[in-house]
């Protein structure tokens, strides 16, 4: 089935990574579209996948039957991939490429998430979807691979590169820093790291968004497919993007900015990794939120 005989139907959305940041919040905006099947590693909403596996992608592909494939999964541990290589490797890269061979065999539209650490972070404004990835870590290297691997495998797809993502689940800079806030009174943070801060719950929006202009046919993938940026706008540091949570939630703790090289990590991070999303815009009519408006709403989730 490809994306022009899904007008009128109510598909069968395969999201892979059902339970993570973005996953959690596609399981919400997503429901609306079609009949979604929330795949993740634990199963705990639907069937279970380990994408460390080889054929997985593909005995879930098999026994669900999508009509769409949103792939929410990542090994996002930047600093434990330096060391585990092979893992990162495997679910960044492999798994994608494996997704892409299915989803092109069978003909099925496939929506996949990417990230700004696919770049080196040495160039002086944002990076658009001509510029050349560079990464510094393998985190980055997985994820161009798996970006790489898609694109290759002929399968009509979307790719989203995001950046800096947060939100009122799981493991992220937002919910880091509103515990240390509870827990002390003075923090260190880096200020010479510069991105956009991306809530999960947008992302997720705009994700629902293009995928019920396909739905619907209204888009065709064969024109429109392929890598777009798309991350919070405007840019701060992690030390603004701090102080801004600091400021919206009202606890009394201080903060210190420090240069990176006194932050010590196994990976080396971009300096600067800001996307540029004209052509996401032009493309769908589309713009995301100033980053401060989103951290704003979202805050009004965690009931800080």
């Amino acid at each position: 089935m490809n994306e022009r005989t899904l007008a009128g139907t109510r598909p069968r959305l395969l999201l892979i990574g059902a339970n993570g940041q973005v996953g959690g919040e596609l399981r919400r905006t997503l429901a609306c579209l079609g009949d979604v099947v929330p795949a993740s590693l634990e199963g705990e909403y639907g069937p279970v996948i380990d994408l460390t596996r080889a054929g997985s992608v593909t005995r879930l592909f098999e026994d669900t039957k999508p009509d769409v494939v949103i792939n929410a999964a990542a090994y996002t541990a930047v600093d434990k991939a330096e060391s585990d290589v092979e893992t990162a490797r495997r679910v960044n890269a492999d798994a994608v490429g494996e997704l892409g061979a299915v989803a092109a065999k069978a003909g099925v539209p496939v929506i996949h998430y990417s990230t700004d650490f696919v770049f080196s972070g040495t160039a002086e404004r944002a990076y658009t979807e001509e510029d050349l990835p560079d990464p510094i870590n393998v985190y980055g290297e997985t994820k161009w691979a798996g970006e790489r691997a898609l694109l290759d495998s002929g399968a009509k797809a979307l790719i989203f590169r995001t950046s800096w993502v947060y939100g009122a689940r799981g493991a992220n800079f937002l919910l880091t820093m509103l515990r240390l806030f509870r827990e002390r009174g003075e923090l260190r943070v880096v200020d010479d790291q510069i991105g956009s801060p991306t809530w999960s719950r947008m992302l997720a929006e705009m994700t629902g968004q293009v995928l019920y202009r396909v739905v619907r046919g209204e888009l065709d993938l064969d024109e429109v497919g392929g890598l777009y940026h798309l991350s919070g706008s405007g840019e701060t540091s992690w030390y603004g993007f701090a102080r801004a949570i600091l400021e919206a939630s009202g606890f009394d703790s201080t903060l210190i900015p420090i240069p990176s090289s006194e932050y010590q990590a196994p990976a080396k991070r971009p300096m600067l990794s800001t996307l540029n999303n004209q052509r996401f815009e032009e493309t769908f009519g589309l713009a995301m939120p100033d980053w401060r408006l989103s951290l704003d709403l979202c805050l009004e989730e965690t009931k800080v």
